[in-house]
């Protein structure tokens, strides 16, 4: 019996009663009612009790943000026990050190202290415990940028915990899969969450928080309105009222997102956006006014649109709403110089930060802020040379998938876990109405410290759009023709001869429509419908080459069914910019390597026709090509080939892949690699394919992002046995020097492999 002289049995008793207690409230958030009874359980205790009540406090000093404290509390109280001691005690103060160091944003020590607290606990058989630790070690894991690791970590914790524990491991991984820009497969999460939840009533309001914005970002505005009335009536309902506003913001967004451009609606944001700046939410307050601006110019009155007063100094994105604001304001009064000038700064800073934006804390961020900003740059653009730069500002910001792995740099990945620890704690202490001072001039501080980092890192980080003289002396006789959507039109600005032009082509529905058609129609092997989308750019595409930059759902067009592209070399490229810097990429000699998955009837023998024009060709086959011996193969080749199942994440392309032997080779998996090969050939269906939102940010464009020079890929399902012939010709066009995309042209096309598109330059 572990009790102080003068205390009875019935006192130790009671007092590990209060140490179980404790951890029940701080996970309410009652983390002062927990260190309560921990002054009330101390007098009693000795001995292995006095551990275990030292582990509790740490966890409630950590969760009370007193870091610290219990940092040092934590380690004081493991030394004493490295030599033995209870192994339930050794897990629980290794977890509260984790956790404690993963909010200070130590993720290395967070990691390495839970990573030993899920290994203690399952030598000692404690599986609840040991579920517990993993999922407190994905957190640290996402808070330190790697997505993969945290979100398998999720995983494997969930079978191991119930009840709110579960409820509090689903909502980290749903948060994971947000930030990791896969908004559909948070939703389906969230969902069984919170129809799994009973009780626990603060899980459910953070679940709803969370579930709207995932809505939100999937394009169900309407669902996330409803869903955000639910979270602000679940927030009121439990007097957290301070995450109110943010769950009022959600809801206003929605509302604009789904189309509402009312007087009411104007009037509400205006509402909105003053009880965000009370609360201390100052960018969403700043977003909040954005919508009562353009809502404003909708209804015909700008005088009712906010005093816009730009912020030189402060978090990134309240300097972006505040220009971006200064830009609707000078709209309406009729300074469209001004009003772009605004525009330019907005997205500067935007560009500028991009890191330490997408760094910070889901649901503190207004998405869409960045596309919301280019979008005006485009309807203020007049001259067809200013339509194309402005849409160039718009991609280079659309085209950066959501990062899923921490940079190589220690400084700056150390930073960005910094940025997302603190953001988190900022947001948290805000809805408290305990708002940190030193807390928010830490976040300007590394911010401007990331900043300064890229500048020193490459000056050259967020260039200018490439003029129109540069363009036109790479393109040498090519025509390049960008897809602009403004609004509800379809635009293209072609550049030919130095000569930029601009066409309307039409409802840009009508073309999406058409897309999903000519899809179909080749997924199925029928004959395409005729297309006119291009008629109008004939005069001006006569027979020349061209470098195609399409938008929005036209990114998944089987474009050489069209007929003005029938049989005619071209390319398909995220944008201008782009295909200059693929264009750059020098041409290698060197190794071939081939690679066939499994499940395809025909794919060896497709890779033994195309080594006929690559007779030394590394080869990787049946239980040899496996996803880590692909990737490793392909790192400094000149020329890769994999056929293989793709699977496709329209969410971010990063978890896009191709399966291999033992499992997918996803596109992450490649960002390790120092020499992406110039020539990539992917023989798998809708490899090629993106999402349908601003930006080419499926398979091709992350490749040409890594240093690929041309990627060749199907937008559509291919014909296994189609396939092996249609790529022998290709390949024995290639040996002869032709380059990709006049190979491409002239490869006998089958309806089973009318969907391969040359990428990136030829």
């Amino acid at each position: 019996m572990e009790t102080r002289p003068g205390a009875g049995p019935d006192d130790r008793a009671a007092a590990l009663l209060r140490i179980e207690l404790m951890d029940v409230l701080a996970a309410r958030g009652d983390v002062a009612g927990a260190l309560a009874e921990a002054e009330l359980a101390r007098p009693v205790v000795t001995g292995a009790d006095a551990d275990r009540l030292d582990a509790a406090v740490a966890r409630a000093l950590a969760h009370a943000g007193r870091l610290p404290e219990a940092t040092a509390l934590a380690m004081d109280t493991l030394r004493r026990l490295r030599r033995g001691g209870d192994p339930v005690t050794r897990v629980d103060l290794l977890t509260a050190l984790g956790t404690a160091q993963a909010l200070r944003g130590s993720a290395g020590c967070a990691r390495a202290a839970l990573a030993e607290a899920v290994a203690t606990a399952a030598d000692a058989g404690l599986a609840a415990r040991a579920a517990a630790a993993r999922a407190d070690l994905a957190l640290a894991a996402a808070r330190g940028g790697d997505l993969p690791d945290a979100l398998a970590l999720f995983a494997a914790a969930e079978p191991g915990l119930s009840g709110e524990l579960l409820a509090r491991c689903r909502l980290g991984r749903a948060e994971t899969l947000l930030r990791a820009g896969l908004p559909a497969e948070a939703r389906g999460l969230l969902a069984r969450t919170l129809a799994e939840s009973g009780g626990h009533r603060a899980a459910v309001a953070d679940g709803l928080l969370l579930l709207g914005h995932a809505e939100l970002a999937d394009g169900a505005p309407d669902a996330a309105a409803s869903t955000a009335e639910r979270a602000r009536a679940a927030f009121a309902a439990q007097g957290r009222t301070g995450w109110t506003r943010p769950a009022e913001h959600l809801l206003l967004r929605a509302r604009y997102a789904a189309g509402d451009r009312s007087p009411l609606l104007l009037a509400t944001a205006r509402a909105v956006a003053a009880r965000l700046d009370a609360g201390g939410w100052t960018t969403a307050a700043a977003q909040a006014r954005v919508i009562a601006a353009r809502v404003a110019l909708h209804l015909g009155r700008p005088d009712a649109v906010p005093p816009a007063v730009p912020v030189r100094a402060g978090p990134a994105a309240l300097r972006a709403a505040s220009w971006h604001l200064a830009a609707l304001e000078r709209c309406g009064r009729g300074d469209r110089t001004g009003a772009r000038a605004a525009v330019e700064t907005g997205l500067t800073i935007l560009a500028a930060h991009a890191d330490a934006l997408a760094a910070h804390e889901p649901r503190a961020l207004a998405a869409g802020t960045g596309a919301d900003l280019a979008a005006l740059g485009l309807e203020l653009a007049d001259t067809p040379h200013d339509l194309l730069a402005a849409e160039e500002r718009r991609r280079t910001l659309a085209r950066r998938p959501a990062a899923v792995r921490p940079p190589r740099d220690p400084a700056r990945a150390a930073a960005l876990t910094e940025i997302r620890t603190l953001s988190a704690r900022q947001a948290a202490a805000t809805a408290e109405t305990a708002a940190c001072p030193i807390l928010a001039r830490r976040l300007l501080r590394l911010e401007a410290t990331l900043r300064m980092d890229a500048l020193r890192r490459t000056p050259e980080r967020t260039p200018a759009p490439p003029s129109l003289h540069e363009l036109s002396a790479a393109l040498d006789g090519r025509v390049l023709v960008e897809l602009v959507r403004i609004g509800d039109e379809l635009h293209a600005v072609t550049v030919r001869d130095g000569r930029a032009r601009r066409h309307v082509l039409g409802p840009y529905a009508a073309a999406a429509r058409e897309t999903a058609l000519l899809r179909t129609s080749v997924d199925h092997a029928d004959a395409p419908p005729r297309s006119l989308l291009l008629t109008p750019l004939r005069t001006v595409l006569e027979d020349r080459e061209l470098v195609l930059a399409p938008t929005g759902a036209l990114h998944g067009l089987p474009w050489a069914t069209l007929p003005e592209l029938a049989g005619r070399p071209f390319t398909v490229t995220p944008s201008a910019a782009a295909w200059l810097r693929a264009h750059r990429v020098p041409r290698r000699t060197g190794r071939t390597v081939l690679a066939a998955g499994p499940g395809l009837d025909h794919a060896e023998d497709e890779i033994t026709r195309v080594a006929t024009a690559h007779p030394g060709a590394d080869r990787l086959t049946g239980p040899a090509a496996t996803a880590e011996a692909v990737r490793d193969a392909l790192d400094g080749a000149a020329v890769a080939h994999v056929a293989a199942h793709g699977a496709f994440r329209p969410g971010n392309p990063l978890f896009s892949g191709l399966r291999m032997a033992d499992g997918p080779l996803l596109a992450h998996d490649l960002e390790d690699i120092a020499a992406v090969p110039p020539l990539i050939v992917l023989s798998a269906c809708d490899a090629g394919r993106s999402t349908g939102g601003a930006a080419m940010l499926g398979l091709p464009g992350v490749l040409l992002a890594l240093g690929a020079r041309t990627v060749i890929a199907p937008v559509t399902r291919v014909a296994d046995a189609e396939s092996a012939p249609f790529m022998e010709a290709l390949y024995q066009a290639l040996a002869t020097g032709t380059p990709p995309a006049h190979a491409l042209a002239e490869a006998p096309v089958t309806p089973g492999t009318a969907g391969f598109l040359c990428f990136g330059a030829s």
